[in-house]
């Protein structure tokens, strides 16, 4: 890890190569200039990787691979980010720092080459501060968050979607109001925090703030589920563990399909991407729902073989986990309804597919999990990509 003097020193570098960024073309010359001022800082043990990570940016910018926008905010919000990390004491008051000084820079970055991309700066300064906490404690976490940032970047300039900046403030302060009262009440930890506020983001801009609010309907189905009769599961073996506290693997194992219907809609307009939202979240629902208040019930069967197994195998299946898994997919898809995303097709179209994917849940759980090929929120990942697909491809049926 970096102290403070060589982060300092390589805030300084970062900051006089962003100003010469625009003046010294063709972009190799700044390249090969940074690469050898960054090789002095190698030689400096505590900046190494900082340094590394300094040099991979120049390197992808003088190839051209990166634009000058990207290269340019996102040697900022890693390294003028790390340094305000640094200063600041204490979590969450670091992420914070962090935060603030990523947006700063990269706002700044942003006016001083006259480039209007608020939505770029704001998905990379998000993934930055994701990938530092999840990173965090590793030597290599510059490097790997440098690489992160500028693909988030790169993907979201060439993607080019047109956003109000009233609607990105708003839809910013909504997500990250819910990530941080997530995180106060201990449902999320600080990934599950940013990852949540990104995905938030995600779905208001490119769809609208209802797609936000039908996915915080499984999220309040998810943590009521969990905490149903926790003690008796905790007697039991098999209540979740840290108390249902989520972090960034079981926010992207439950959202990362609804999240690119989302931005297929935006990009298309075509409803087909409403109906992989809806069954994707009826999914997540339906599943978590079956599983935590399933474990309840009489004793389980396994979904391939209908053979009875101990509470919490994966596969097992009971009766009262069914019956609760379609109870939670109309909840997401009447909702849905009743805030005028989804016609009463797609009600049923929704429902079908959250029972869809909670029991393709068990059948991957039973094998696929079960000998160890993949764990909990891969089996996760699949039974919402499939309940997903199933609702679209029966909405476009239908």
């Amino acid at each position: 890890m970096t102290k403070p003097l060589g982060l300092v020193l390589a805030s300084a570098l970062t900051l006089v190569f962003i100003g010469l960024a625009p003046l010294l073309q063709p972009a190799w010359l700044l390249s090969c200039l940074l690469i050898l001022f960054s090789l002095v800082l190698f030689l400096i043990k505590d900046t190494r990787y900082v340094s590394l990570s300094i040099i991979t940016l120049a390197a992808l910018y003088g190839l051209g691979w990166l634009s000058m926008f990207v290269f340019t905010c996102t040697l900022g919000i890693v390294v003028i980010g790390e340094l305000a990390f640094r200063l600041a004491r204490g979590e969450p008051a670091s992420y914070l720092y962090h935060l603030v000084a990523a947006i700063g820079v990269s706002s700044a970055v942003m006016f001083y080459l006259g480039y209007s991309a608020p939505l770029v700066v704001v998905m990379g300064v998000v993934v930055a501060v994701l990938l530092r906490a999840v990173l965090r404690g590793r030597d290599d976490a510059l490097m790997i968050e440098a690489l992160g940032v500028a693909m988030t970047m790169f993907l979201f300039e060439e993607i080019n979607f047109e956003v109000d900046l009233a609607i990105l403030a708003v839809a910013a302060i909504i997500a990250f109001g819910f990530g941080y009262t997530s995180y106060r009440f201990r449902v999320a930890d600080i990934s599950g925090l940013f990852s949540g506020a990104m995905i938030g983001i995600i779905l208001i801009v490119f769809a609208d703030v209802r797609w936000f609010l039908i996915m915080l309907t499984f999220f309040i189905i998810g943590a009521g589920a969990t905490r149903y009769r926790y003690g008796d599961k905790e007697m039991l073996g098999v209540a979740q563990e840290h108390g249902g506290v989520r972090g960034y693997f079981n926010v992207f194992a439950n959202g990362l399909v609804a999240t690119g219907a989302a931005i297929l809609y935006g990009v298309t307009g075509h409803a087909a991407f409403v109906a992989l939202f809806m069954g994707s979240v009826a999914s997540a629902a339906a599943d978590t729902t079956a599983s935590e208040i399933g474990v309840t019930g009489k004793t389980p069967y396994l979904i391939t073989t209908l053979q009875p197994v101990p509470r919490g195998t994966n596969g097992g299946v009971t009766l009262r986990g069914e019956v609760a898994a379609v109870i939670a997919s109309a909840i997401v898809a009447v909702t849905a309804w009743l805030m005028g995303v989804a016609d009463p097709w797609m009600v049923v179209v929704t429902v079908i597919a959250g029972f869809i994917g909670t029991n393709v849940d068990s059948l991957v759980g039973a094998t696929l999990e079960n000998s160890g090929r993949i764990g909990n929120s891969g089996t996760n990942l699949a039974a919402t990509f499939v309940g997903g697909v199933s609702g679209m491809v029966l909405y476009l049926l239908g």
